[in-house]
């Protein structure tokens, strides 16, 4: 027989979405609760535990509570009914679906808890699985692999929710489940976002968890770990998850205004103590599973926004510590008109180049320090210096490449079309062409490689690796094809 037996406690004060309690004298931390109202129950999270009162936050509406309402311990911890039904939906982080009238709560097969224990080194296994973005800049340079987590950081308005989408958009004919999760987003954008997804047909493989701008505190602050396990579920079955977290420092402010509403003590920026664990131990659970384990894998790709590009404050330094590498997108370089707008220099995958396919690996190997020294050079060259051969060279190659590599939101490459763009870019195909029709050259050329050359992508394809024979072919393809310059 079930225990019923449950610990007791009342109200002494209610504000801002923290409620004061008295009494609950063995209730537990992170441990459910249920506030009794006139008619109604609401449900609270338990976050601190003093001597003589227990704080709680409270998930959903603090209104109808008063002082001296009773409160019940539940025993159990936060979780979320999850499943394939999830697919296609917008959920708050208590599973509700968002998107419906009445907002009900999506039937699920299993309960997932919110917080749980990331798996230990015996149970996770290297990453040496691609994860495609469709993005050229991203897949040649700064490769992401199953299993990874790629921090995507920058000013607003750069472009960070643009390369996320992108990569969803990009799993279309894959294995993987897409789970976007947005903190402290305006609904609006979330709707625009799930119209995108259901016009690239993206919407049948993504689940989107949201807690808007108007959702209270303790929603925004759960919801990455609702995304999360949503994520483990998918991945301990064998699946493929990714998870992008739109943004984690909107999530950090939502914690820091819980934990300043519940007077613990404010450290720097005034966020609590305990800032970099909110982050780690969810960013630990991105896991690559061992063949024992099923092999499943979940992919995460936080979003940080940083202010006037200042990546050395409080909560960028902590995340770009967790992450196994980050793409860094300059205001700049976006209002120069280089979308996507990344950074070379400080952008980094400390995994990806171990689950990169060989051909793109024999194509682009040199191509980051390529353009790194290229930007070095611009610089050096504003100032009117008189060039060598080599230098100019140098800037003319960059310049090329950096027209290459520019690439539009929603327009995805293949594998294939990618390492014959770079092969095309290395191997002086495009010094004949001005950098002003490049972004032409390739809307003409990725058309004749779909129509005349669908025998050499197909074998790219199927090899994933440029042998002397494919090498000719791609070096025949490029020759044999002809631009037209319409502007000329």
């Amino acid at each position: 027989m079930k225990n019923l037996i449950k610990s007791v406690g009342k109200v002494l004060q209610v504000k801002d979405g923290v409620v004061l309690a008295d009494g609950l004298s063995d209730v537990g931390y992170n441990e459910v609760v249920e506030i009794s109202t006139e008619n109604d129950v609401v449900h609270g999270l338990v976050l601190n535990l003093e001597t003589e009162s227990v704080g709680i936050v409270v998930l959903g509406d603090y209104s109808k509570i008063k002082e001296g309402n009773r409160i019940y311990s539940t025993g159990r911890l936060l979780s979320i009914k999850v499943g394939p039904r999830l697919i296609g939906k917008i959920i708050d982080p208590l599973g509700h679906q968002l998107d419906s009238p009445n907002k009900e709560v999506v039937k699920g097969e299993v309960e997932m808890p919110l917080e749980k224990i990331a798996p230990g080194v015996i149970e996770r296994k290297n990453v040496n699985t691609p994860l495609q973005t469709g993005i050229l800049a991203i897949d040649s340079m700064f490769p992401i692999g199953r299993g990874q987590r790629e921090l995507i950081i920058g000013d607003r308005q750069t472009g960070k929710t643009a390369i996320c989408i992108d990569t969803i958009i990009n799993q279309k004919n894959s294995d993987i489940i897409c789970i976007y999760v947005a903190i402290g987003q305006k609904a609006s954008k979330i709707a625009q976002i799930m119209a995108k997804l259901k016009e690239t047909g993206a919407s049948q493989y993504t689940i989107i968890v949201a807690a808007n701008a108007s959702a209270p505190a303790s929603l925004q602050y759960i919801a990455p770990y609702a995304g999360c396990a949503i994520a483990e579920y998918f991945a301990e079955r064998g699946g493929h998850a990714l998870i992008v977290y739109d943004d984690l420092t909107k999530h950090a402010w939502a914690y820091r205004e819980i934990s300043l509403l519940l007077r613990r003590p404010p450290g720097r920026e005034a966020y609590p103590g305990d800032i970099f664990y909110l982050h780690s131990r969810l960013l630990e659970r991105a896991v690559q599973y061992s063949d024992e384990k099923g092999g499943g894998s979940i992919t995460a790709l936080p979003i940080v926004e940083t202010q006037a590009g200042d990546i050395s404050s409080y909560i960028p330094t902590n995340i770009i510590s967790i992450t196994d590498g980050q793409i860094y997108l300059e205001s700049d370089l976006f209002n120069a008109g280089q979308r996507p707008a990344i950074n070379v220099g400080l952008s980094v995958s400390r995994v990806g180049g171990a689950a990169q396919v060989k051909a793109m690996k024999q194509v682009a190997g040199k191509l980051k320090l390529d353009l790194a020294q290229f930007r070095e050079l611009q610089a050096f060259a504003q100032f009117g210096a008189e060039l060598d051969e080599e230098t100019r060279k140098k800037l003319k190659q960059g310049e090329r490449m950096s027209e290459l590599l520019k690439q539009d939101q929603y327009d995805t490459l293949t594998v294939e079309e990618q390492v014959i763009l770079i092969y095309a870019g290395t191997h002086g195909y495009l010094d004949a062409i001005k950098p002003s029709n490049i972004t032409e050259w390739k809307t003409q050329f990725r058309a004749y490689l779909k129509e005349k050359c669908s025998d050499l992508t197909h074998q790219l394809s199927e090899k994933l690796e440029i042998d002397d024979f494919l090498e000719r072919q791609i070096n025949e393809v490029l020759k044999s094809f002809k631009f037209i310059d319409g502007k000329s």
